[in-house]
């Protein structure tokens, strides 16, 4: 069974800081791409940060210089660093693994996890 837990999430002030985890389970997690989404009320769904299986990495232009993802294949584990919190921050933050080759087209999502940025 594939599983993907966001924790860490949680009601920081503006200028705060968090770090999202996101565990996965079920997947040969090094072949796997990773990406942060949110979705905030009214919102479509954005990619925030994704990092492929060789370390590559982009980010929306709203959290660049702001936020940093990262993995640690040894513990099936992807993060998102998130440090000068904004209110336009707010949303449902959702892990998602996702893979493309000769193989087909394959993607798993986590429940998320729920970040506030208020005074």
């Amino acid at each position: 069974q594939v599983q993907l837990v966001e924790s860490g999430g949680g009601l920081v002030q503006p200028g705060g800081s968090l770090r999202l985890s996101c565990a996965a389970s079920g997947i040969v997690f090094s072949i796997y791409a990773m990406g942060w989404y949110r979705q905030a009320p009214g919102k479509q769904r954005e990619l925030v940060a994704r990092i492929t299986s060789d370390g590559s990495t982009n980010y929306a232009d709203s959290v660049k210089g702001r936020f940093t993802i990262s993995r640690d294949n040894a513990k099936n584990m992807v993060y998102l660093q998130m440090n000068s919190l904004q209110f336009e921050d707010t949303a449902v933050y959702s892990c998602k693994a996702d893979r493309s080759s000769v193989l087909g087209y394959r993607d798993y999502w986590g429940q998320g996890t729920q970040v506030t940025v208020s005074s």
